[in-house]
């Protein structure tokens, strides 16, 4: 199951997104390509074979994809936390 998405990230990711589309999709490009280069070929790929505009398309993954990592780094900080 997928980490559930706390609004404060999603505010915070979409701050960070709008502040400048470009750079941070560019960033993401490259992040996604050494974390996930089989994601970034398959977003590349449905990019490619859809009249979805392509930036559009990337923007929104790349999106979803730095929210469940945010999402995922929390839960296992608080896991190991209570652990302690």
């Amino acid at each position: 199951m997928q980490p559930l998405i706390s609004i404060e990230n999603v505010e915070q990711i979409i701050d960070e997104i709008v502040s400048d589309i470009p750079s941070w999709r560019k960033e993401m490009i490259h992040y996604i390509k050494d974390e996930n280069p089989e994601l970034n070929t398959a977003i590349i790929e449905l990019s490619q074979k859809t009249d979805l505009d392509p930036k559009a398309l990337a923007t929104g993954a790349y999106m979803a994809y730095k929210l469940l990592e945010i999402e995922a780094k929390s839960e296992e900080n608080l896991v190991s936390f209570e652990e302690e």
